[in-house]
């Protein structure tokens, strides 16, 4: 499989089979960090999609001197929290069932005993992050799903660093208050 500088140089050429393993090597994370965002799996596929054909249309001006991954990352994500400032939902005619949560994020293998605990606590998390304001998720998914420090945070968000920790402490503090780990 190509490397994401041979994949570059290709759809620099013009040659769309540069985007196959780009595509097959970041579409999951990125859907799932949309996701996380707007609550909307629907949604977090368009953007992620909107995102890539994007990316080759302007393939020209991207600067190969820079990581392709947090390029992609924070494209997905800034493009989820403008979708969610405008109110925009969409409903794919794809889409024949319910999807939650549970969907996107890595499957965890508790002992029997620990299931119904488990699926308490992801049913309760997921109904505090939905309560979340879009950008208070988005740093939540950065720096806790995505593993990003706080500096690579406001890197990527294009934000100051001291935005993104209010955004992270308020994050908390709610998420806190809504588990009911505080009064």
């Amino acid at each position: 499989m190509l490397d994401d500088q041979q994949a570059i140089a290709r759809l620099r050429r013009g040659d769309l089979s540069g985007l196959t393993p780009l595509v097959e090597r970041y579409q999951t994370q990125a859907v799932r960090a949309a996701y996380l965002v707007t609550q909307d799996r629907a949604s977090a596929e368009d953007i992620v999609q909107s995102v890539f054909v994007r990316f080759v249309r302007g393939i020209q001006q991207y600067d190969t001197s820079r990581p392709l991954k947090p390029y992609l990352m924070r494209s997905v994500v800034n493009d989820a929290v403008k979708a969610m400032r405008r109110g925009i939902r969409t409903v794919s005619l794809d889409d024949t069932g319910e999807f939650s949560l549970t969907d996107v994020l890595p499957t965890l293998e508790p002992e029997p005993e620990g299931i119904m605990e488990m699926d308490e606590l992801k049913q309760s998390v997921r109904s505090a992050l939905e309560q979340l304001p879009p950008e208070q998720r988005a740093v939540i998914a950065l720096r806790y799903y995505l593993d990003m420090s706080e500096i690579e945070v406001a890197d990527e968000l294009e934000t100051p660093i001291g935005t993104v920790k209010w955004r992270l402490h308020a994050a908390r503090k709610r998420l806190r208050i809504l588990l009911g780990q505080e009064g």
